[in-house]
């Protein structure tokens, strides 16, 4: 008896990851080309059974309280339980390669089995069990590569190379403001804001500080060596150069404007009614543009209809002098 309920639970597990391959497989095409890491696969897979098991955890409705806590035991572990588990298995949407996933259910089914029907108790992490200690897929917290090895300590800055998988070097991989084997030292372009014997705080430096040269505090007086388009000053450290005053004559194109910037500039066009300009708008050209006249400050289109008249009134009011 025993024999024929391990082998139609078998082929349910089976059945149930058919359909539900299939059944995903044409809305998930385009993402099961990627196949996950093993580790990764492992961890998704485990992570969607624990999904599953707490979708079918069921709690005390009231009455006989005996009688629920021993049915409750006996469903805890049942095969009606685990065919619920199995038929939304991988359906989660972080899980991408969800044929990865089924495959990867199916050749282990045996293990998840055991796991799910004799041994929750004793093994109360299905990741530990299973991607841990049966497959070797993965490591715990903190260690790394073949043997699972102690990661190197990042001090909270940055992240161990290969932590919890079996790849790796786990050396650190320090975030952007840290430096260093274990990243507790600042990068070149932050400096040491804080420190304590638990805790470094590194921040920025000022925007004109040169990133080779760094610095050494907050503020442009603190640069080391200053950016180009920064200048430094014995009294104010690093001071903005306004381009468009020390070299305004090849800064921009001749029908351009320069605007200074904190540590460069921008060259803008000049109003289309210019020849030529010192700013925008049409108040601020230099000499009118080929078709507009200077007029109340600003150079305009040419009228030529309004020129027309004046020049025809002028030619005949002669005539109509010597008529009269």
């Amino acid at each position: 008896m025993k024999i024929e309920n391990s082998a139609r639970l078998g082929l349910l597990w089976t059945l149930v990851i058919f359909v539900g391959s299939s059944a995903g497989e044409a809305a998930d095409a385009k993402n099961n080309n990627k196949t996950p890491p093993p580790c990764k696969g492992c961890s998704l897979l485990v992570t969607s059974f624990k999904v599953g098991l707490e979708r079918t955890k069921r709690g005390h409705g009231g009455g006989d309280t005996a009688w629920e806590e021993e049915n409750l035991r006996s469903y805890k572990n049942s095969e009606v339980r685990l065919v619920e588990i199995q038929e939304r298995l991988c359906s989660e949407p972080e899980v991408l390669n969800k044929d990865h996933c089924h495959n990867l259910a199916n050749e282990h089914e045996a293990l998840i089995e055991d796991w799910f029907t004799h041994k929750q108790s004793e093994h109360p992490d299905l990741h530990t069990f299973l991607c841990i200690e049966q497959l070797s897929v993965c490591c715990p917290k903190d260690t790394y590569g073949p043997k699972c090895e102690p990661c190197t300590d990042c001090k909270g800055n940055g992240k161990c190379k290969g932590a919890g998988t079996r790849k790796g070097n786990g050396k650190c991989l320090c975030d952007a403001s840290y430096s260093g084997p274990n990243c507790n030292e600042c990068s070149n372009k932050h400096y040491e804001s804080f420190r304590d014997d638990s805790k470094l705080l590194c921040s920025p430096c000022h925007a004109a500080c040169n990133d080779d040269g760094g610095c050494t505090g907050a503020g442009p007086k603190s640069c080391r060596k200053c950016k180009d388009g920064w200048l430094m000053d014995s009294e104010n450290g690093c001071v903005d150069i306004n381009e468009c005053l020390e070299r305004p004559a090849s800064a921009c194109r001749s029908q351009q404007f320069c605007v200074n910037n904190e540590g460069s500039f921008t060259c803008l066009e000049c109003d289309r009614s210019c020849d030529g300009c010192d700013g925008d708008g049409p108040d601020m050209c230099r000499k009118c543009a080929t078709g507009y006249q200077l007029k109340d400050g600003k150079c305009q289109e040419h009228d030529e209809g309004v020129e027309n008249v004046m020049a025809g009134d002028e030619e005949d009011s002669p005539t109509m002098h010597n008529e009269l």
